[in-house]
This record gives structure tokens, sequence and C-alpha cells, in this order.
């Protein structure tokens, strides 16, 4: 049975483009149905056209409150019947009632190595915090901010000439690594919310997450990595 996939975008849809690539040689067995946006001119929606994948626009400027907006989106949602809901650079705050209605196939990826630097500007952050290592993160998403279980995180060194945006092209080459893999584990029924633990194959994962170092072959092997 095929996975249908819901993106929810605001921006570039880069990860959303490392998702569609994942998808291409087994499509079959995952298929992206359709990428919302919050966000009229958002670039993702022309990725998700050009790979003639429906784009939808729920402009959240239109809606008097997070909860309108948020009731909106579900019902936009629930028309394409998704079995798993990707937010790759969905920059919303989600309600309780959103969250609680998808728990548990809601996913997120997040620019830092959480639970460090959770919300906005994350590569100034790292650089002044005069930190070694940054990264990125796919957890479940809970109520909290950036806080829900984490599945799996990839590393890079900080380098001593960085700036925010060379942090950010060598994070964003890992997130289009590290999110396809996740995708592909829960397409696979490998991974899971149980008990509000992330599991892998059966096994709950622990706090911290994995690395995606340990999975290279995963890598090297996997059809759906781009």
């Amino acid at each position: 049975m095929t996975c249908r996939i819901l993106v929810l975008i605001s921006g570039s849809g880069t990860n959303l483009q490392a998702l569609i690539d994942g998808l291409r040689v087994n499509p079959d067995e995952g298929q992206i149905v359709a990428v919302i946006s919050n966000r009229p001119d958002a670039l993702g929606l022309e990725r998700a056209r050009k790979a003639n994948i429906p784009a939808v626009v729920v402009d959240h400027r239109a809606y008097a409150d997070r909860e309108t907006y948020d009731q909106v989106l579900i019902e936009q949602i629930d028309q394409f019947e998704p079995d798993l809901i990707l937010l790759a650079g969905f920059m919303r705050i989600l309600t309780e009632k959103f969250v609680s209605r998808y728990r548990g196939f809601l996913l997120n990826i997040h620019p830092s190595l959480l639970p460090k630097h959770k919300g906005l500007h994350t590569h100034q952050r790292v650089l002044d915090a005069k930190e070694d290592e940054h990264g990125s993160t796919v957890h479940f998403v809970t109520q909290e901010l950036d806080g829900g279980p984490l599945i799996v995180q990839a590393r890079i060194s900080v380098l001593p000439d960085d700036t925010p945006a060379s942090l950010a092209t060598r994070v964003q080459q890992q997130e289009h690594l590290l999110y396809p893999l996740a995708m592909r584990w829960f397409i696979e029924g490998r991974l899971r919310l149980v008990n509000d633990q992330a599991c892998l194959d059966g096994s709950a994962i622990a706090p911290e997450g994995l690395s995606l170092e340990d999975f290279n072959n995963d890598l090297r092997e996997d059809p759906y990595a781009s």
C-alpha cells in the first residue's frame, strides 16, 4: 500500500526537493500527494508543480488568528488523506488542536542539534556561543516548539572561518540526506511514535536521537537518498 505523504512549506523548498528526488526510484511505496504553503510566493510551490504534485496555498495572512488558520489548514490537509505529514521549513507555530490531530505521523526537520537552539537564527546562535559542532535534527512534532521526541541527527564541525551562510549551506547538505532517510523509515513501518517515545524497528530511540553517521551504509544503499 502506497504511503500518502503531504509536505508543508513556507520557502524555497530545498528539503521538499530532496524528498521528491528520494521517492523517484520506488514511487509505488511512497507518494507526495500534495504540497501546502502558507506563503503564496514560496518557491517550493513551483518545485511541486514541476513534479506534477498538487500545490496549494493557505495564506495565513487571510485569517484573524492562529486557531482559525489551523482549522482551515486541517480541512485542506484532510482532503488528501495523508499517512505522513512532513514539515519542511514550515514557518508556523502550530496549535495544540493541529498537533493532536496528526500526532504520531507529523515530523519536522530543524537546523540545530536539538535540544539546543530551538526556534530561529540557529546558525548565528551557534557562532555566538562559540560552539564547535552544529547540525540538524528530525523529530516527531508535539506542542512544545521544536521539542518532540528526537529521531535522528546529522552533525558538522564548525570551522574557524564559518559564517551563518556557510553553516546554513553545509547543514542543508546534511538535511538532504537526513529527511529522506527518516521518511523511508516511516514508509517501511520501521519508525513510529509509541507512548510518546520515538521507536525504530520496535526499539526505543534514546532521548538524544540517532546519529546519521551510524547509517552510512543505509545512505549508500538507500533508494530514497538524493
